[in-house]
């Protein structure tokens, strides 16, 4: 292949090669190619990373930019509005395909600050399902994890009074929204050990104060891990952006043990230079949630300007993810099981991660 470009004196953008090679694990690669020098410890695989197939459908995507497997490929140039439908599927969870894919819209300011009534009747679940403070946790010499929400007012439906429709599901009440679930999680994360600093910042009433549209927030949420970064008391490497699918309970709960789960996925903004590392992230937590909790992760999306922010801060590290959590019609019990089992997870990959960079002698 790479003869024949040479050859043809084609000329392929590296964009284009980008997206080509995106599912192709760089370690299944390296073992690809060491199998094929040493066939006694490495025996053949069931499913080769190379086949016939696999190579044709490369080679037609290299030099079209036109994926077979892709509809989208075909006419996202050719029928207006398609391409808000161009979020790259990179590891699709159960039920994940091209009529599931989550799309991003913030209502207007003058929408957010219409405040609608909680339903307090179910946030008394709170005070029973809140994390356990009574034990006695040393605390960390560092904060390394920053949790915040872009889009704080996203809510449930459920934990509001007389909310039927997604459009709803919005509150600045931190008790029925997203900032309730990042204070779980970072209070998860405190009792493992792990310093975490938790942002509070209501988003609804400081773009008002700015005369800032809500399209806008993640400017503004931007200046906040901006400062959170330059704060010396604090040594972040992670940062964790919670938001809440609009997806209904049908794409967005999952049973498993008899129990419900809010689902999650992870967005990875593409319109920076180290995305591939946070990429690598978002998969490696995507694979240790389905191996613990089968079905709770709807994926790995990967997205640019032309479906959302393209960015999402993420350039402010290689550990930064936006994850999205539960969708309107998901209750607090749901949710707080879900938000448990992603900091179980994630604590896992946290240490792991921090002894093998002690070996390494980074630490």
């Amino acid at each position: 292949m790479v003869g024949l470009i040479t050859l043809t004196n084609l000329k392929i953008d590296s964009i284009v090669v980008q997206k080509t090679i995106t599912n192709l694990d760089s370690k299944d690669i390296f073992a690809h190619f060491l199998r094929a020098e040493n066939h006694y410890f490495y025996p053949k695989e069931k499913d080769e990373l190379f086949t016939l197939s696999s190579i044709s459908n490369m080679a037609i995507q290299l030099a079209t930019n036109i994926k077979p497997s892709d509809a989208r490929t075909f006419f996202g140039n050719e029928l207006p509005g398609l391409r808000l439908y161009d979020t790259e599927i990179i590891i699709a969870g159960e039920g994940t395909d091209l009529t599931t894919l989550p799309h991003e819209s913030s209502p207007p300011t003058e929408v957010l600050l219409k405040e609608r009534k909680v339903a307090e009747d179910k946030l008394k679940q709170i005070e029973n399902n809140s994390p356990k403070n009574d034990i006695q946790v040393s605390p960390a010499n560092k904060n390394t994890v920053y949790i915040y929400q872009t889009h704080s007012w996203e809510s449930f439906l459920p934990l509001l009074e007389d909310a039927k429709i997604p459009d709803e599901a919005i509150s600045n009440d931190e008790r029925a929204n997203v900032i309730g679930l990042g204070q779980r999680m970072s209070q998860n994360l405190i009792n493992n050990g792990i310093g975490a600093v938790h942002d509070t910042t209501n988003m609804t009433k400081t773009l008002n104060e700015k005369g800032i549209r809500s399209t806008k927030a993640y400017a503004v949420s931007g200046n906040l891990v901006e400062a959170a970064v330059s704060n010396k008391e604090n040594d972040l490497t992670y940062f964790i952006d919670i938001h809440r699918d609009s997806a209904r309970k049908n794409l967005t709960t999952k049973k498993i043990n008899g129990k419900n789960y809010a689902r999650l996925y992870f967005v990875v903004g593409k319109e920076h230079d180290q995305y591939l590392e946070n990429l690598d992230t978002a998969k490696e937590l995507h694979k240790r949630l389905e191996a613990s909790y089968p079905g709770i992760s709807r994926g790995v999306f990967l997205k640019t300007k032309s479906e959302g922010n393209g960015v999402y801060n993420q350039d402010v590290s290689n550990k930064a993810m936006l994850v999205e959590i539960g969708g309107v019609d998901n209750d607090l019990n749901e949710l707080y099981r879900s938000v448990d089992a992603f900091t179980e997870v994630f604590s896992e990959y946290y240490w792991e991660s921090s002894e093998a960079k002690e070996v390494n002698g980074n630490g």
